[in-house]
């Protein structure tokens, strides 16, 4: 079935010197975490299906006819063949296609913002285990090496963990040419791995046939779902082949998901079953015990150096999606560096690295090691799937206009998949499935917090609020003092007059020669074409309204406004202007809307915000801040 709709830009032929290029970058990115997966995967779901301690054929090739139809279902029909074709102007991703939804129907735009919400919630749950589970299960092993080296295994975890942070500041613009390089030697390596176990024992072949797979789930009861569960653990990592399509495009992904990633992973796990069926004792690590002994060493210098990558591009995914958030008014205004001057989208936020750097030690002393930490990845990786798919149904449903029957159709069968899985995977909440779902409840009343703070602050705000227009009409009746220069107050609407200005009148009883409201707006749409990044309006000879639009991946900057004013024929001299900015200082009321402790954690939230002059990047000594005390 052919789903048409994604942008020209996703459309376009590429160069083919171009196209391999994003080809080769999309392994190092957006495959690394499910690349790693194999790691501990089949593992879990193996030790889980043991019956009595025996792994017998049917089970092993039951498991593993389960995980490449999981592989197939969720990554190859729903990722590659559905979600890629579905995109916001060439970009992909929980905020992009909630923003999508948004902008084609009011009616589902309340339900799109929950679903986006919860799903960029769990995202930070991945963002979290991602990296301890796949950097532990990597060094783990070095137990195979000797089992004396058991004891390294968390310190020397704990030190990639923390460097793979700490390089962080440094980012990625400098080794990213090299993650393609080093995923391709990985899958590569691990899809020879499997397919010499293959050759010496092809009655694991038997698991291409869905029937085992749904013959063992029927068949084993209770263990059938826990195995479910952890058969899941295969996926993790799908949907960064949604959230990096507009870093590489829809047919890049596409070709090195169908051509190397998917035959490197399947043949890895039928070489692992192959492995079982010939020795059932290897399921201690069958990973590595795939490989001779002495390339169990540089397969495990391998696998470290491909988590860490797995896990620098999470923790760039959270980065990404953290910027969305501010921008789209969900969380406070937070630092934002830019570590590359050739690519947008390489940024790096200070305190969203350390605060995932602090959760990520605790998580790793607090499990010890990847099989305990099994059980918590998979509720997060299934919930965020079923979100997705959630949203998928109601942009399908609006933007081509399908039928709900149809729409279903579709996607109701993939739901149905991942709502087991999730059935499966929520057994395990006292095992760990709890961290997951303690992360994502924390940030989404975070959010919901501040949004609701906001709302309640724009109310009162819109009480006391006076009209620009009526303003320019009593300044002309009784015109101030003027004084030279050019003054330039932000706000959020230029249709009403900014606090700062209205308390600059009644302070200081004065008007510049030139007044220009300013108002920065972020749009549905990831980024805004520098044509159309300002709108300047003349309603009277008073003020001049200035509107300047960004995109939810954009960073707004005043000086880039500056400029784009220039050549629209606003000649703005920044040197000599004066910003006037408004600062609330927030205090709590018996009359909250706002429960005692989220008064308490939005003040707070709103006291750690990065103030407006940093963020829009606005001449310290050019700003005036006129502040005023206000009940939440």
């Amino acid at each position: 079935m052919e789903i048409s709709g994604a942008s020209e830009r996703t459309q376009q032929a590429l160069p083919i010197a171009k196209f391999w290029r994003l080809v080769l970058g999309s392994l190092g990115v957006v495959f690394g975490d499910i690349g790693t997966s194999p790691l501990y995967a089949l593992r879990e779901a193996a030790k889980a299906a043991q019956s009595e301690g025996v792994l017998d054929q049917s089970t092993v090739i039951g498991v593993i006819s389960l995980i490449l139809w999981t592989l197939t279902l969720i990554v190859t029909v729903k990722y590659v063949f559905i979600l890629l074709r579905i995109d916001n102007k060439g970009e992909g991703g929980t905020f992009a296609l909630m923003a999508l939804g948004q902008s084609i129907s009011a009616k589902t735009a309340p339900i799109l913002l929950c679903l986006g919400v919860a799903g960029a919630s769990f995202f930070y749950g991945d963002a979290v285990i991602t990296p301890a589970i796949s950097v532990l299960s990597a060094i783990e092993g070095l137990e195979l090496v000797s089992p004396s080296l058991h004891r390294f295994v968390l310190p020397l975890s704990l030190v990639c963990l923390v460097g793979l942070f700490v390089l962080q500041a440094r980012g990625t613009a400098r080794v990213a040419s090299l993650f393609g390089p080093v995923m391709v030697i990985w899958f590569i390596a691990i899809g020879l791995g499997g397919f010499f176990r293959l050759v010496e024992k092809p009655d694991v072949l038997a698991a291409l046939n869905p029937l085992t797979g749904l013959i063992f789930i029927a068949t084993h009861g209770a263990i059938g779902l826990t195995v479910m569960g952890l058969v899941f653990l295969a996926v993790t990592g799908a949907e960064a082949l949604y959230a990096d399509l507009g870093h590489f495009g829809r047919k890049p992904i596409q070709f090195s998901w169908l051509w190397l990633v998917a035959p490197s992973l399947a043949l890895n796990y039928l070489g692992q079953g192959a492995l079982l069926l010939a020795d059932p004792k290897a399921i201690e690590n069958p990973f590595f015990l795939l490989f001779p002994d002495w390339a169990i060493l540089p397969m495990v210098a391998l696998a470290a150096v491909a988590t860490i990558i797995a896990s620098q591009a999470v923790v760039s995914g959270a980065f990404s999606l953290t910027r969305q958030a501010v921008q789209l008014g969900l969380l406070p205004r937070l630092h934002v560096i830019h570590t590359s001057h050739d690519v947008e989208g390489q940024i790096y936020l200070p305190r969203i690295n350390w605060l995932l750097l602090v959760l990520v030690i605790l998580v790793v002393i607090g499990f010890k090691s990847s099989d305990r930490l099994a059980a918590a990845y998979g509720v997060s990786v299934t919930a965020t799937m079923i979100l997705t798919s959630v949203m998928a149904w109601f942009i399908i449903r609006n933007l081509w206009q399908w039928s709900a029957l149809r729409t279903t159709a579709l996607i109701g069968p993939l739901f149905l998949v991942e709502i087991a899985f999730f059935g499966a995977n929520i057994t395990k909440v006292v095992d760990g499935g709890w961290l997951p779902l303690a992360l994502a409840g924390c940030v989404c009343f975070a959010i919901y917090t501040w949004v609701k703070g906001n709302d309640i602050l724009r109310r009162s705000a819109d009480n006391t609020r006076a009209d620009l227009d009526w303003l320019a009409h009593k300044l002309i009746v009784k015109p101030p003092h003027r004084v030279p220069g050019t003054a330039v107050f932000l706000t959020t609407n230029v249709a009403v007059a900014p606090t700062s200005l209205l308390h600059n009148l009644k302070h200081n009883r004065m008007l510049h020669e030139r007044n220009i409201i300013l108002a920065i707006k972020t749009e549905d749409i990831p980024r805004v074409s520098a044509q159309d990044r300002v709108e300047i309006y003349r309603s009277n000879d008073t003020f001049i309204a200035v509107t300047a639009r960004y995109g939810f991946m954009e960073t707004p900057s005043v000086p880039q406004i500056i400029e784009s004013c220039r050549k629209k024929g606003l000649s703005i001299e920044i040197g000599a202007t004066s910003f006037f900015l408004s600062r609330r200082s927030l205090r709590t009321t018996a009359r909250s809307e706002l429960s005692w402790f989220q008064e308490r954690l939005f003040i707070a939230l709103a006291r750690k915000a990065q103030s407006a002059t940093e963020y829009l990047h606005i001449p310290t000594d050019r700003v005036v801040e006129i502040g005023a005390q206000v009940s939440i």
